[in-house]
């Protein structure tokens, strides 16, 4: 197969070996030297028969060194599948780099949300992002604090985040999750949207800045879990997460901003008697009896 190969790729590239070119006249001369290695002398060429003397002259080459006949049909499905060897290592160091750049990156998120987690704020920065949410920590309460105080007939409307309360003294709200406070912290509650009571009504626009609620934190609690069921018919898809919102438990101890009334004595005001009217007696006529 490799000689039929061999004289297929000579009798396509013929021309070029007649012709006078020093590149071919080069290759004739390797061919020569390669004859007279042979053991068997070959016959003198005939100058009449130029190119029965090139075919008989290279056929020697041919069973001698079959890597030089390959050159033309063999060395080139070499050298594409080399070039496709190289191709597919690329290909593959191109999808180990991205794998390991998405791997990096990966990392540098994990490692960012742990330095998120893990980062210090200052006294300035916890101020501002609690006065963002809506409250002020004063600090812990003290054993020798008496916050909680009877009932006062006072009502206000305060903005957590983004939920709207309305609280009286003695209340108990769950809000979500406050950062930067601990159980048994006192707060001050600012973004006071409405104050009342039962002789005036004080509107903020949106808020009244000479208004505060006081606010004790209790404790820090997870609510119920709630189920989270994803699904996709026919696609043999389903999803099943819970979820428990963290809380915090507030105490309210005192509103200020608003007179407070005095607090009326414990029990129910006597109702004033009214006498009803008494209704006069009607006499009725006496009937007379007629003798006949």
């Amino acid at each position: 197969m490799a000689h039929r190969r061999c004289l297929h790729s000579l009798t396509r590239h013929s021309p070029s070996l007649l012709s006078p070119n020093p590149s071919i006249q080069s290759f004739k001369t390797l061919t020569h030297l390669q004859t007279l290695t042979l053991s068997d002398p070959l016959p003198p060429p005939n100058p009449t028969r130029k190119s029965h003397h090139i075919f008989h002259s290279i056929n020697p080459i041919c069973h001698t060194d079959p890597s030089l006949c390959r050159h033309f049909s063999s060395r080139r499905r070499d050298n594409t599948d080399n070039d496709d060897e190289e191709e597919e290592e690329e290909d593959d160091g191109e999808e180990d780099e991205m794998e390991e750049s998405s791997d990096g990156e990966d990392d540098e998120n994990v490692s960012g949300s742990n330095c998120e987690a893990q980062r210090a704020y200052s006294v300035e920065e916890k101020e501002e992002e609690a006065a963002a949410i809506g409250y002020k920590v004063i600090g812990p309460l003290e054993p020798s604090d008496r916050p909680f105080k009877p009932y006062e007939p006072v009502f206000a409307v305060v903005q957590i985040g983004s939920h709207q309360f309305k609280v009286s003294n003695g209340d108990c709200i769950f809000t979500e999750r406050l950062k930067f406070c601990e159980v048994n912290d006192k707060l001050i509650l600012n973004k006071v949207l409405l104050l009342g009571s039962s002789s005036q009504t004080i509107i903020g626009r949106p808020t009244l800045p000479d208004a505060a609620v006081h606010a004790v934190v209790e404790e820090h609690a997870l609510d119920a879990k709630v189920i989270i069921f994803k699904k996709k018919r026919r696609k043999n898809y389903r999803r099943t997460k819970g979820h428990r919102q963290e809380l915090t438990k507030l105490r309210i101890t005192d509103i200020q901003g608003i007179e407070k009334p005095e607090n009326t004595a414990a029990g129910k005001p006597e109702k004033a008697v009214v006498k009803k009217p008494e209704k006069a007696a009607v006499k009725k006529p006496e009937k007379v009896a007629v003798a006949a």
